[in-house]
């Protein structure tokens, strides 16, 4: 072979000029510059020669259509499934072996109501102290949950990263340990020890965790009790992005309600209150006081008018225990929207504690960090109500 060839004729100089007696020095300045040119002049020649081999043997440059399908299939199922998820047009361009999405999942919907600094009597289920509110950010957080809004969930524009699982914060009746005012150096300012202080001071620091909520009032009650007025502590919330909700103007029990005209008065009634503090604000959903629904005049709850105000709840949230359902799912129903309850001073079964200590992240909604696609387990497809993606592209892996 011609490098066999070349290299007998390195050696060939280095005998000559070794046998003539040159001087060390004058030895590597001699023959440096040979060796060096004639292993460039090898290498160039023994690439042209495979080529000239593999071309005589009928082989391609480029791998066989083979070749190629036995790389394709030794690849992990992983990378097929990434594949996969690209050709459907998702733009997310994860790894779905390590996501994993699944937005067909379930969704937390909390549930708080008191918040309190110490206990020392009263109510313990439906009571959360301030330590404990702020332990629970930080758990929620590092276990991936992030939040969003009711109507976030509603209109199915979900958006938190890929990897992360939504989840709803809600507040019933309007109590000022949720939230109240203070007077800060001549300003009006969410007091640092109420919920809503403590979710903004964790903000501060993970500002990707989300300020999101969403407050069911009674209007006609006290409201938020504090410093300002109740148009400032309800501006103040939809200014950092809370959202109102209505829980009937006087927390009524809707079933001991004798008439839909008593109804549509206590939901009306909140709403025109609402557009009255915040013009041009509607409530779009509503949680039942007590947990309780009307049997016979529920349809009320949802839609009626009073004194020219038009309402339309678009959902009603129950006093459940039980996460909620995708809103893409066959069984989405935000008309019996399920909740689970804040773990209180005295824990129970189906509390948050123990649903995040139960609930698998494969059972629940998984992002895949594009609002634009709705992805799935091939396994989870069937559970899928094509009609409610609402202009989102389905992608399965």
């Amino acid at each position: 072979m011609l490098r066999e060839y070349l290299f007998k004729l390195l050696c060939q100089e280095v005998q000559y000029l070794c046998g003539v007696g040159i001087h060390m020095t004058r030895f590597f300045k001699a023959v440096l510059p040979v060796a060096i040119s004639a292993m460039l002049f090898i290498s160039a020649c023994d690439k042209s020669l495979n080529f000239i081999e593999k071309s005589t043997k009928g082989e391609a440059s480029e791998p066989s259509q083979t070749q190629s399908q036995k790389a394709s299939e030794s690849k992990p199922e992983a990378t097929q499934a990434e594949n996969e998820v690209k050709k459907q047009g998702s733009a997310a361009h994860i790894d779905v072996s390590q996501v994993k999405p699944n937005e067909a999942g379930s969704i937390m919907v909390v549930m708080f109501h008191n918040f309190i600094d110490e206990y020392k009597s009263g109510d313990k289920e439906y009571t959360t102290t301030f330590d404990d509110f702020r332990k629970l950010l930080p758990k929620l957080y590092e276990k991936g949950y992030r939040l969003i809004n009711v109507n976030d969930y509603l209109s199915n524009n979900i958006n938190v990263p890929a990897g992360c699982i939504p989840m709803m914060f809600t507040f019933d009746d309007g109590t000022a340990g949720q939230f109240n005012l203070v007077e800060e150096n001549g300003r009006l300012v969410a007091n640092k020890q109420s919920a809503v202080g403590i979710m903004e001071e964790f903000n501060k620091a993970h500002p990707d965790f989300g300020l999101k909520g969403t407050f069911y009032v009674n209007l006609g009650l006290k409201t938020f009790e504090g410093k300002g007025t109740i148009s400032e502590r309800l501006k103040y919330l939809v200014d950092k992005g809370f959202e109102i909700g209505n829980h009937t103007y006087s927390h009524i029990s809707l079933p001991k309600a004798k008439s839909a005209q008593e109804i549509q008065r206590e939901v009306g009634k909140n709403q025109k209150a609402m557009l009255e503090l915040i013009p041009d604000y509607t409530m779009t959903s509503l949680a039942l006081p007590f947990g309780q629904a009307s049997k016979e005049l529920q349809e009320y709850v949802h839609k009626g008018e009073f004194e020219g105000i038009k309402y339309d709840n678009m959902a009603i949230m129950l006093v459940g225990a039980n996460p909620a359902a995708s809103p893409v799912s066959k069984s989405f129903n935000p008309l019996k929207t399920a909740r689970v309850r804040a773990s209180g001073i005295k824990p129970v079964d189906c509390d948050l504690a123990w649903w995040v200590e139960k609930l698998s992240r494969s059972e629940q909604y998984v992002s895949d960090g594009n609002p634009d696609t709705v992805t799935v387990p091939k396994s989870n497809e069937a559970t899928v109500d094509q009609g409610k993606l609402k202009g989102k592209r389905l992608v399965t892996y």
